[in-house]
């Protein structure tokens, strides 16, 4: 089981297994906001509810700016497995500007890409091929991407990432 963490102004914060969220339910660091009803926790002195979404007590400081890291998986999961020349299921990626000629593994110079057209553009740019782009790539952006373990939520979690988007 996974829980939702709220900051105490209860935007969300990050995702953790239920465990961790009832030592931090225990040492009074969290309070239970929702928990799975039926599925009680035994401990030696106290029976809890298992956690579903918490939220902290005191507020902690988030960065303004979190980096998120380019990964093969985030560039799939941002182009929605499609692939940004012809716009089919793309099961690779592929840098715009190749690493040969000094394209960087960034959001902006990585797209997801289908095999074939990976293999038919190959060491070129899309204007030497006269290829079009159907997205511009940029950086992902909203909840789903800074709060981190979302990709699968939980439905019960809905109404407070809506909040923190």
């Amino acid at each position: 089981m996974r829980t939702l963490v709220l900051n105490a102004g209860y935007e969300p914060l990050a995702v953790v297994s239920f465990k961790r969220a009832l030592v931090l339910v225990m040492n009074d660091k969290a309070t239970v906001v929702e928990c799975i009803e039926g599925e009680p926790v035994w401990g030696t002195r106290y029976t809890y509810d298992r956690p579903a979404v918490i939220v902290l007590t005191r507020y902690v400081r988030v960065p303004g700016v979190r980096h998120v890291p380019v990964t093969r998986r985030g560039v799939l999961r941002r182009d929605a497995h499609r692939c940004a020349y012809c716009g089919k299921a793309a099961s690779t990626i592929d840098h715009v500007l190749p690493r040969s000629r000094g394209g960087a593994d960034s959001w902006e110079n990585l797209v997801a890409c289908c095999l074939r057209c990976n293999n038919v553009k190959g060491d070129r740019t899309p204007q030497e091929m006269e290829w079009e782009l159907r997205l511009i790539p940029r950086p992902p952006r909203g909840a789903q991407w800074t709060v981190r373990g979302t990709e699968r939520s939980d439905p019960r979690w809905e109404p407070y990432l809506a909040l923190a988007a």
